[in-house]
């Protein structure tokens, strides 16, 4: 199961992060693999919420339909699966001076055939989570 892990400072405080990271329709913004990301049902943004993403990846276009499993004041817990594979991506965020210190964790399970690829998503998760981070910090910079 590939995984990744980022961790970086922002200068946007804790509850500003976690207010706008917990509408996941906001990573078209900050996701450089997400073409789009749209909310299903309406209501507020609490654990429950889904979205449907889709996005295109070495290339390759997927979709996953992504559901808030978990919000904190420090923690968000975002699951999106499809037929091949199940994604979790984890983001803490804890106070760093004035500012924030982001957490960034996502393990991609791949099911069935999809398992067979799992090595060279390994690199193509790599790449894509320095694209993130870079692309997260500017966006959060410039709120």
């Amino acid at each position: 199961m590939p995984s990744v892990t980022r961790s970086f400072t922002v200068h946007p405080a804790p509850a500003a992060v976690i207010d706008y990271l917990k509408d996941f329709s906001n990573a078209e913004e900050w996701d450089p693999g997400t073409e789009s990301c749209t909310r299903v049902g309406d209501g507020p943004v609490a654990v429950g919420a889904r979205w449907h993403n889709v996005s295109k990846i070495a290339g390759v276009t997927t979709e996953l339909d992504y559901e808030l499993t978990e919000l904190t004041d420090t923690r968000i817990v975002l699951v999106g699966r499809n037929d091949s594979a199940t994604s979790t991506d984890t983001i803490t965020v804890l106070p760093s001076g004035e500012g924030s210190e982001i957490t960034y964790h996502a393990d991609l399970d791949m099911h069935g055939l999809a398992n067979l690829a799992a090595p060279a998503m390994k690199l193509v998760f790599e790449k894509l989570a320095d694209d993130t981070e870079e692309q997260l910090t500017r966006v959060l910079e410039s709120r």
